[in-house]
């Protein structure tokens, strides 16, 4: 199986480019929904606070690759040749998923202004308040691991300027051309 897994800092691009390659036939996993799905098993609403509150205590109680084991239980039951992971976090999730099969990580860069600008369109429940809250949760993220998976990524694609439908085709261009390789 060939994982492709994306990393990047909240509103880069993640999902954007993870949902270009669902569109193109690829299963994909969302890490975020474990961590918001557990926030409502807690009784809690999922917004920027609670998920950021229970992603690090997930992580505090069971390891950097906490939410990636979770993960890979569903990667497990997979029949498919390629599979998304949409949202890692850290590079021990990435050694996680290298136990179900070949990783390529891609990392997707935004600058902060961009990101803060995505994410506050995109009004999805933990969206950040603020530009204080949302540099919060830079440095929340960078603190769990996340510029070590972006600095040991395979490759690395800007979301800077490009419309999204530009950008899903360079993200499918790239990962078809990993497919091609892997096959």
């Amino acid at each position: 199986m060939l994982i492709v897994a994306i990393t990047g800092m909240p509103g880069a691009g993640k999902s954007t480019a993870a949902k270009a390659l669902e569109a193109r036939g690829f299963k994909r996993i969302v890490m975020g929904d474990v961590i918001r799905e557990e926030t409502r098993k807690r009784g809690l609403e999922p917004d920027e606070k609670n998920t950021g509150k229970v992603m690090l205590e997930l992580r505090e109680k069971y390891g950097p690759g906490a939410v990636a084991e979770v993960c890979l239980l569903t990667l497990k039951t997979m029949k498919e040749d390629v599979v998304v992971v949409d949202g890692v976090r850290s590079y021990a999730e990435v050694e996680v998923f290298a136990r179900a099969g070949k990783v390529k990580l891609l990392a997707i860069h935004a600058s902060r202004d961009r990101r803060f600008r995505l994410l506050t369109e995109r009004a999805r429940s933990d969206a950040p308040a603020s530009r204080a809250t949302f540099d919060d949760r830079d440095k929340r993220e960078i603190s769990i691991g996340v510029g070590s998976a972006v600095a040991l990524a395979d490759e690395s694609i800007s979301n800077e300027q490009s419309m999204p439908e530009e950008f899903g085709r360079r993200v499918v261009g790239l990962v078809e051309s990993w497919v091609a390789s892997a096959g």
